[in-house]
């Protein structure tokens, strides 16, 4: 068996105002095309910034913080509150 012979790409330069083929027009659109994606996708890759993750454990960090500062503000009523049900209940 023969293998079958590939098809030599013979273009010509382009002379100034001549149209592009149709094929270097596909492959420009082409190359374009993957150039774009290209970009999105490194653009998908970079960690800048932070993620819902982050903010969660910011978020809950504050809120821990807060909890503590209240009961702390408040630590004198709430003993009196629990010695007064604690003297109720006996």
């Amino acid at each position: 068996m023969s293998k079958p012979i590939a098809p030599q790409n013979r273009e010509t330069p382009l002379v100034a105002g001549q149209p592009r083929s149709r094929t270097a027009e596909r492959r420009k659109e082409v190359s374009e095309v993957s150039k774009r994606y290209n970009q999105l996708a490194a653009l998908n890759e970079r960690e800048e910034g932070q993620t819902m993750a982050e903010y969660g454990v910011v978020v809950s960090a504050v809120i821990t913080i807060a909890v503590f500062g209240a009961l702390t503000l408040l630590s004198g009523n709430i003993t009196t509150a629990i010695t007064r049900v604690a003297g109720f209940v006996s």
